[in-house]
């Protein structure tokens, strides 16, 4: 019974002192907040509370510290030199509440896995994304984040360790990299029915490859440049070429008939399929190409990496 009335009585004591420890807290928050603003009514404002209760809180504080803190006049209300001193003092006390606030935080959210992405724009979303869900299905802890640039790009910053994995057409070199091969795809030319038809009308005696507009990519573009060697060996020579800087554009510019574009057959299936585009023959067809992820080879065993290198998957650490 003894020790039953002791721990009532201690556990009442905690509960003032901390009702008591609450209450001392907001009203120094709600002193600060008034002598930011030198004005009660703007205070409220801030704190969303009644200027009653902030002049209530203001007033018990003075009685506790048995000091005047503000002036009052009818323009507002001014610092004491005691309210001067407390200001700088709870102005203190209160940055470091939020800086301790803040490395709480940071500290929890460096214990989160993180995996940086990169891949082209088209990439991402033809291929990537699907991946992604499945990892993300089996990995919801992981803090994704996908950064989109050419496949060179991709690899650069992969060189200075800013991505951990990296989507890419396979370039020639490789050195220091670990490639896991995704699916094999073939570069096509496509275009509506009705750019044909009107090639034709309009240009009844020339070449298609001489009349026709081809879009493609930038130069700079693996895609491009992979192109431009099979066009080169095959002896294929186009008179008027359109620049499109991504392969989505390529493909809404065809189907609006604005010109032949150069795409991946793979990304505009459904298109061929349902008639919106057809495939235009230029003498040869394209060799496939491989598409896979990429890594430094120092991480090809990463455990966050590794899921998207094998069939079955296991747990990264957390």
């Amino acid at each position: 019974m003894y020790e039953l009335m002791l721990y009532m009585y201690f556990k009442h004591t905690y509960r003032i002192l901390e009702v008591f420890m609450e209450q001392n807290l907001s009203q120094y928050k709600i002193f600060y907040e008034v002598a930011k603003a030198g004005n009660i009514s703007k205070a409220a404002k801030e704190l969303y509370i009644s200027q009653p209760a902030i002049s209530k809180a203001i007033q018990k504080l003075e009685q506790n510290l048995d000091t005047l803190l503000f002036k009052r006049s009818s323009r507002g209300v001014t610092l004491t030199p005691d309210g001067e001193l407390l200001f700088e003092k709870v102005k203190e006390a209160l940055f470091l509440l939020d800086e301790g606030e803040n490395s709480i935080r940071h500290n929890r959210s460096r214990d989160i896995p993180k995996l940086r992405l990169g891949a082209s724009s088209t990439l991402t979303r033809y291929v990537l994304l699907s991946h992604l869900e499945n990892y993300i299905a089996h990995f919801p802890h992981v803090r994704i984040t996908i950064s989109c640039q050419s496949t060179y790009q991709t690899l650069h910053l992969l060189d200075e360790e800013k991505i951990d994995l990296g989507l890419i057409g396979r370039p020639q070199k490789l050195r220091g990299y670990y490639f896991h091969p995704l699916l094999k795809i073939r570069d096509t030319f496509v275009c509506t029915r009705q750019y044909l038809e009107n090639q034709k009308k309009l240009y009844p005696d020339e070449p298609l490859i001489q009349a026709a507009t081809f879009m493609m990519l930038d130069e700079d573009n693996i895609t491009r440049q992979t192109v431009n060697a099979q066009l080169k060996e095959h002896h294929v020579e186009l008179s008027h070429i359109l620049e499109v800087t991504t392969m989505d554009l390529l493909i809404q510019f065809a189907e609006i008939g604005l010109g032949i574009a150069c795409v991946i057959r793979d990304f505009v299936k459904k298109e061929l399929e349902e008639g919106t585009l057809v495939e235009v023959p230029v003498g040869f067809s394209f060799p496939p190409r491989e598409i896979g992820f990429v890594c430094r080879q120092k991480d090809a065993d990463s455990a966050l990496i590794a899921p998207f290198f094998d069939d079955e998957t296991e747990h990264p650490d957390k």
